[in-house]
């Protein structure tokens, strides 16, 4: 059941393009998080805000998240207060949540042979 303080998120699929549909979410998910509907998780690929002029002012009417399936990274690791995906001490990792390297993108990184250490 939605509270007040639900913001309404339409959830979109990227490719095949088609909806997946209403949720309401207590938090605001960022792109590379992830998100679990009926099911299946999904990477947030983009955030786009949508807001309707009432009472002289804008409000936040709802939120559209534009996803991909996907399985949870088990080699998610916290970095500044960034999730990132692969080995965050080699010198090819993108530090992003949703590209593991430019190398080798699709991991794994345990057995990546251009593993570089990264300089200070």
């Amino acid at each position: 059941m939605a509270t007040p303080s639900d913001l309404p998120t339409e959830l979109h699929l990227i490719h095949p393009r088609r909806s997946l549909g209403h949720v309401y979410l207590d938090w605001t998910p960022q792109p590379g998080c992830h998100v679990d509907h009926e099911g299946e998780t999904y990477t947030v690929l983009e955030r786009r805000h949508r807001y309707r002029f009432r009472g002289g002012r804008y409000q936040l009417e709802k939120i559209a998240l534009y996803v991909q399936p996907s399985d949870t990274p088990s080699d998610r690791h916290l970095v500044n207060g960034q999730w990132v995906i692969g080995d965050p001490s080699c010198r090819w990792n993108a530090l992003s949540p949703l590209l593991r390297c430019a190398v080798n993108p699709q991991g794994s990184c345990q057995v990546c042979r251009d593993y570089q250490p990264r300089e200070p």
